[in-house]
């Protein structure tokens, strides 16, 4: 039987960031190998992350990456938000949306791409067993142009390009980078403080707009208007809806006497070309994730219980 340091355990410690205890377990049973220790110690802390994946992972960060005429978005959820300040849980994210910007916003892809000898499915996994809480890639999305920019902006950052809310914008035109580059991230700032949900009406979804109708027509009913004057308050309510939720009809929040249909119109005479905004995405963190609620004190209780 090998002796078991405790510079070997401290050297184990460092290099898997694993607990004392366990490390010296594995040194243990690995007759002080500590190759094999660093495999027991993932196995075992793969086997703890399975029992951690039933609890519900809805705060975390939303990261963003650009890069030329690419852009990418993804969310890495944890149980709390004091992960998110956790400087290993910040890089883990950084690095799947660089793995997002090379190999696409397909979340089984993602999590299936190596990363070194590991992929990042196994990299989320033993994140997990070190900081001890549930991690989930819940989602990723991409845009691309052909000729252009895709900018960002993340609001709340806690780190450089991940932080509650993210945008990429994705701008269509021959004209100079670096002037489409600043009115793609006034564009994506203008995305997370106003919401919008289409970048025009076409771009709705034909039940919202059906809905929104419904509910125009019932309220002047009710008022006892007349059918045919009923349906041209209706038409004219509808405007007034797309200039709220629709981009380019949106109030331009740098400048909120233009639309941003004009703003980016005004903008082609820097840039140098015509410019068309070929798509939004906006993620704000754990947006339609039911959220547990707990009794904090209780769960300390329940755990100064525990042997």
């Amino acid at each position: 039987m090998a002796t078991i340091t405790a510079a070997m355990v401290k050297d184990l410690r460092e290099s898997t960031g694993a607990g004392m205890m366990d490390c010296k377990a594995a040194l243990t049973e690995n007759n002080g190998d500590m190759q094999a220790a660093q495999d027991w110690l993932r196995k075992k802390g793969l086997s703890k992350a399975a029992k951690k994946a039933g609890r519900v992972a809805a705060e975390g960060l939303i990261g963003a990456l650009t890069s030329g005429t690419k852009g990418v978005l993804v969310e890495v959820n944890s149980e709390t938000d004091f992960v998110a300040r956790n400087e290993q849980f910040q890089g883990l994210v950084k690095m799947i949306a660089q793995v997002a910007l090379h190999n696409g916003a397909d979340v089984e892809t993602i999590r299936a791409a190596k990363v070194g000898d590991v992929t990042v499915e196994t990299a989320i996994s033993d994140a997990i067993a070190t900081i001890g809480e549930n991690m989930t890639l819940r989602r990723a999305a991409s845009l691309e142009v052909s000729k252009g920019v895709v900018s960002s902006y993340v609001h709340n950052a806690v780190v450089e390009g991940a932080g509650k809310i993210g945008v990429i914008v994705a701008l269509e035109s021959t004209g100079k980078t670096d002037e489409l580059a600043v009115l793609g991230r006034q564009l994506a700032m203008h995305v997370a403080a106003a919401k919008p949900l289409a970048l025009d009406p076409a771009g709705l979804d034909p039940e919202t707009v059906k809905r929104e109708k419904d509910v125009l027509a019932d309220k002047y009913r009710q008022q006892g208007k007349p059918e045919n004057v009923i349906e041209k308050i209706v038409d004219s309510g509808l405007k007034t809806y797309y200039k709220e939720v629709c981009l380019l009809d949106q109030a331009f929040i740098h400048d909120s006497g233009k639309s941003v249909a004009q703003a980016v119109k005004e903008a082609e005479g820097k840039v140098g070309g015509p410019i068309k905004i070929a798509g939004f995405v906006n993620y704000a963190l754990g947006e339609g994730i039911e959220k547990q609620e707990s009794d904090f004190a209780a769960e300390v209780a329940a755990a100064s219980g525990k042997k």
